[in-house]
């Protein structure tokens, strides 16, 4: 039996120099659906992935276990997936090629391998045309603390009804803000948790949302529990942990609910991945 480190209780729930880019072209993969429900809604699978520092033997096999988080009705779903910890402490390039390998042409992997963003891509199924990306600054890095951190994000379109489209976000706060130690660099951690929460609540959430998208999001956020974002609006896939997955409701017609939660255990850091079963349609 595994211990039950005090990260990995948090990670389970106890029970990003750099400004905001603008929106860049990105590439359209259209491809077949992942499952048509009753009445007009469609299947949208959504994992939060940290792959961690630790058991490094372990990356490949966690990278794979993503890529097959749901079997429904015999066939392995293709998961919208959000990464966190991508070459950070590890930066040997492997985690970036096994993403590649495991999840290949029927993806596209958004800001793998990107000097700015590396840590946090996502990867996007070919049900989804890329209608655009591009990154948004949280806060900038402290030696021997954290690096820098951004948001990711990706405005996705379904290729089957292009009418639907949302904003997927994806993030990593900094960690040990609320982890119940004393160190040094506490007041600092605090200080940027908050700057990134502010960030992400305002030039991402509220910012897309105004523009009526709906926004699903992902992230480590190394806090439990996480304060909504937006209350009374945001909703989101898991009560307690770090690892979450959250959305806000948009204006466009665009449509999502959550079906079910689930998890897959990684071997990595304390973290498993965290899904959530969705259904997205016009409506």
């Amino acid at each position: 039996m595994e211990s039950l480190s005090r990260r990995r209780a948090l990670a389970l729930g106890g029970s990003a120099a750099l400004g905001t880019a603008g929106i860049l072209a990105g590439t359209a993969a259209a491809g077949a659906t992942d499952g048509k429900a009753a009445g007009g809604w469609q299947r949208l699978v959504v994992v939060t992935a940290n792959i961690g520092r630790d058991h490094r033997d372990k990356r490949e096999a966690a990278v794979r276990a993503v890529r097959h988080a749901v079997t429904v009705d015999g066939a392995t779903a293709k998961p919208l997936v959000g990464w966190q910890e991508i070459g950070e402490g590890d930066d040997d390039g492997k985690e970036e090629n096994f993403i590649r390998e495991h999840f290949g042409k029927a993806f596209s992997n958004l800001f793998v391998g990107d000097k700015v963003a590396h840590h946090v891509p996502i990867s996007v199924p070919d049900a989804f045309n890329v209608v655009g990306h591009r990154i948004t600054r949280a806060h900038g890095g402290k030696g021997g603390v954290s690096p820098h951190r951004v948001i990711t994000e990706a405005v996705l379109q379904l290729a089957s009804d292009p009418q639907v489209q949302f904003v997927f976000a994806n993030t990593h706060y900094v960690a040990g803000a609320y982890n119940g130690k004393n160190d040094p660099s506490e007041a600092w951690r605090r200080k940027m948790w908050k700057r990134h929460f502010q960030r992400q609540r305002d030039k991402v959430l509220q910012y897309w949302n105004a523009q009526g998208f709906p926004v699903i999001w992902t992230g480590d956020v190394n806090r439990s529990p996480m304060p909504s974002l937006v209350p009374g609006k945001e909703q989101r896939a898991f009560a307690r942990g770090i690892d979450q997955i959250g959305w806000l409701p948009g204006t466009n017609g665009t449509q999502i609910r959550l079906k079910r939660t689930t998890s897959v255990p990684m071997h990595v850091d304390g973290h498993d991945a965290r899904v959530a079963v969705m259904q997205i349609r016009r409506g």
